[in-house]
């Protein structure tokens, strides 16, 4: 699935990024807890997630997460959109909440597993 579906998929928008959005993902992980997100993230991982403050995009940066989606209609500030252009992160966002964001992306097709077993 490319970023673009699942930004469409969400009835969602584009902070940054939306010139890459072809790019290709092959899971996705919803978490708020960024431990969670190191501890258990594979690659190829699209994030969704509620916290909206500069460690998400150094966490992401930190594990080439190329792509961040806010939910529950969250909006990153205008530093972060900076600071994810810098690092090369396409930053969207949905008003759905985590729950149904995760499960429209599994019914459009993203079904592969987006964090290592426990």
């Amino acid at each position: 699935m490319t970023v673009s579906e699942a930004v469409t998929i969400l009835d969602g928008e584009f902070f940054n990024g939306q010139d890459r959005a072809a790019l290709e993902v092959h899971s996705a992980c919803g978490a708020d807890l960024m431990s969670d997100v190191m501890a258990f993230v594979k690659e190829k991982v699209l994030l969704l997630t509620g916290l909206v403050n500069p460690q998400v995009i150094r966490t992401a940066e930190l594990l080439d997460i190329k792509c961040i989606i806010f939910v529950r209609g969250k909006r990153p500030s205008m530093d972060m959109i900076d600071m994810a252009e810098e690092a090369d992160i396409i930053l969207a966002g949905t008003k759905l909440p985590m729950f149904l964001a995760c499960g429209r992306l599994y019914e459009g097709g993203l079904k592969a597993g987006g964090t290592r077993p426990i």
